[in-house]
């Protein structure tokens, strides 16, 4: 099927206008999305809400309709947020913030000098040396250590963890890559991430500036429009991704989230297109949910499955999407293995049209918005590209280095089966 396609477009180059005009939308999309006026998506400089003004534009431009008065669907929750780019200085050496280090997402403030001291591991299987590590002073001291031993600290006595909150910083080392996340709370102290590449060795003193604020009521956004089927209007599909990110640390440092999530967000976007055509209309109903606040915990997808704006027993099927810019290695479908007639059919539609070099099925996992609903009872799949960028949570996860490798023939497999499920 790809090499007859292949030939049609030497053969015709009309059709290879008519297949590549939507591309050049999606790397819009996608730019758009990941550009630093929306700062991450996150929860600095309104990018979030700058985020769900240009969707909910989109859905306007389209002339898609709202379920109910507006195209929001408003809540609110707690978020940490680093407000000024982060600062670090380890004897005579600067690091970048963004690429040597980062300031946790749950950091507390705090600015001065301080010397390192280095954790020392023999703690969590000698006793006697964990108390003579912890018998000496904190007091102006940076506690390094090792990003897995993380966890084994958090599970000492209470008075070892209480005095690990004496010191004046602790200090992160990653092994590989600064994966950072989203916080709602905020540490007692301030804690900083560092590429351990970038630590130099025998480090001794640093000096280090960290400016957090926690928002107790911070406002988030879900964005939803549906299009009204022309069969079955009181059944939906539903198509869902998320659009928020990480956010940023400062002016200086932000969290683009090219593939997680603009890409879902533009192939979200783009089927919202497709559908809009009067030639394209749906049988069944379709709404397209842009969720807010997903690394946060999947907030806006559990706030709107407590909140539908109509009944989730109308729901035929969701097809939540999320890092869809690559494919070079296939697509996985997690739920593949709990609704396996559906996967199926999805299944053989890709081995018909030979779009993706391999679909993969997996089980139940929280790793998404479709996890709310199938907790609904509502039958979802979460599909996810393989292969190609491995930039993830981190500042190099942006457009340009984003290959959308089986972007193209991931939206028609998704357009084919979502016209079975309306069969």
């Amino acid at each position: 099927m790809k090499r007859l396609y292949t030939l049609l477009l030497l053969l015709c180059p009309a059709v290879a206008a008519v297949f590549a005009q939507d591309m050049p939308r999606v790397r819009q999309t996608i730019d758009t999305l990941t550009s630093a006026t929306m700062h991450g998506r996150g929860y600095i400089q309104e990018g979030d809400a700058k985020a769900a003004s240009y969707i909910q534009n989109r859905f306007r431009q389209m002339e898609l309709q709202p379920l109910g008065e507006s195209y929001f669907q408003s809540f609110r929750f707690p978020v940490n947020t680093i407000v000024e780019t982060p600062q670090l200085q380890v004897a005579e050496q600067v690091l970048k913030p963004g690429v040597d280090f980062v300031a946790n997402a749950a950091s507390a403030s705090g600015k001065g000098n301080a010397s390192v001291l280095t954790l020392d591991s023999t703690i969590f299987k000698d006793p006697a040396a964990a108390q003579k590590f912890f018998s000496q002073s904190f007091k102006g001291k940076a506690i390094v250590f090792r990003q897995q031993d993380q966890q084994k600290l958090s599970q000492l006595p209470q008075p070892y963890l209480q005095k690990l909150q004496q010191a004046k910083a602790h200090v992160i080392l990653q092994p590989k890559a600064l994966l950072t996340s989203v916080a709602s709370q905020q540490a007692p102290l301030p804690v900083l991430e560092v590429l351990e590449a970038a630590w130099p060795k025998n480090a001794r003193s640093l000096t280090f500036k960290v400016e957090a604020k926690l928002k107790p009521q911070h406002e988030a956004k879900n964005v939803i429009a549906y299009i009204e089927g022309s069969i079955q209007p009181d059944s939906f599909l539903v198509f869902s991704a998320h659009y928020d990110h990480l956010g940023g640390q400062g002016r200086d440092v932000y969290f683009p989230g090219a593939n997680d999530n603009a890409s879902g967000t533009a192939m979200m976007l783009e089927l919202a297109e497709y559908y809009s055509l009067p030639q394209n209309r749906p049988a069944y109903s379709i709404a397209f949910i842009a969720f807010a606040a997903e690394e946060a915990g999947l907030l806006g997808s559990f706030h709107y499955t407590g909140n539908p704006l109509f009944p989730l027993q109308q729901i035929h099927f969701l097809v939540n999407l999320d890092l869809l810019g690559t494919g070079s290695e296939g697509m996985m479908v997690v739920n593949g293995k709990v609704h396996q007639q559906e996967f199926n059919m999805l299944h053989q539609l890709n081995q018909q049209h030979q779009y993706l070099p391999q679909i993969r099925s997996r089980g139940k996992a929280a790793n998404s918005d479709h996890y709310p609903f199938s907790g609904k009872g509502v039958p979802a799949f979460f599909f996810y590209t393989l292969g190609g960028t491995a930039a993830y949570h981190n500042t190099r996860d942006y457009a340009s280095q984003l290959p959308l490798t089986e972007f193209r023939d991931a939206f028609q497999l998704i357009v084919d089966f979502a016209g079975a499920l309306q069969e």
